[in-house]
């Protein structure tokens, strides 16, 4: 995670404790995770399978991929579990009083978008 800009993707009270929501960033897809630890950003996209992450079961710190199970830790993206071997991609997020953003490397405008 570097310089980028952060750019506002979701309001707080869109994302209770324990859900997941799903953002946009210039065509990119961004899974925010609400934990007890925090609101993290990873790729909503499974590493293994190129599956929707938003689709999948956040439990703890873990989101499960719904096709073939494999579980990333949300607060780095690291691989919990097979068949996944390639960690997820992280964003740092900061939490405003009402606003939740994501850094982005690259320039451009967010869309903000529900998960499924």
């Amino acid at each position: 995670m570097g310089t980028g800009l952060y750019y506002k993707v979701a309001d707080v009270d869109a994302l209770p404790r324990g859900k997941t929501l799903c953002v946009e960033i210039e065509g990119r897809e961004i899974l925010l995770c609400h934990t007890a630890e925090g609101i993290f950003a990873v790729d909503n996209l499974c590493t293994h399978a190129a599956e929707r992450l938003c689709d999948g079961k956040l439990k703890g710190n873990r989101i499960l991929c719904p096709l073939h199970g494999a579980a990333f830790d949300v607060r780095d993206g690291s691989v919990l579990t097979r068949p996944a071997s390639v960690a997820l991609a992280t964003y740092a997020v900061r939490v405003d009083d009402e606003c939740i953003a994501v850094q982005w490397e690259n320039s451009g405008d967010a869309a903000c978008h529900k998960s499924r």
